[in-house]
């Protein structure tokens, strides 16, 4: 299950900070936001899961 999740904060991390680069290089203002928002969304994700592991152990 934690696999999966750290997976998933990576490919959302990606596919932010892809859309906000596309954004900035059209100046695209919305698109640079959503990028900023799934990229931070993975962020999130991933602080969870790593605390979840410290807690662990």
């Amino acid at each position: 299950m934690a696999r999966e999740q750290k997976a998933k904060a990576k490919k959302e991390q990606l596919k932010g900070k892809a859309k906000e680069a596309t954004g900035r290089a059209v100046r695209d203002l919305p698109l640079e936001g959503e990028g900023h928002a799934e990229k931070s969304k993975g962020d999130a994700r991933q602080a969870k899961e790593k605390t979840k592991d410290i807690f662990k152990h």
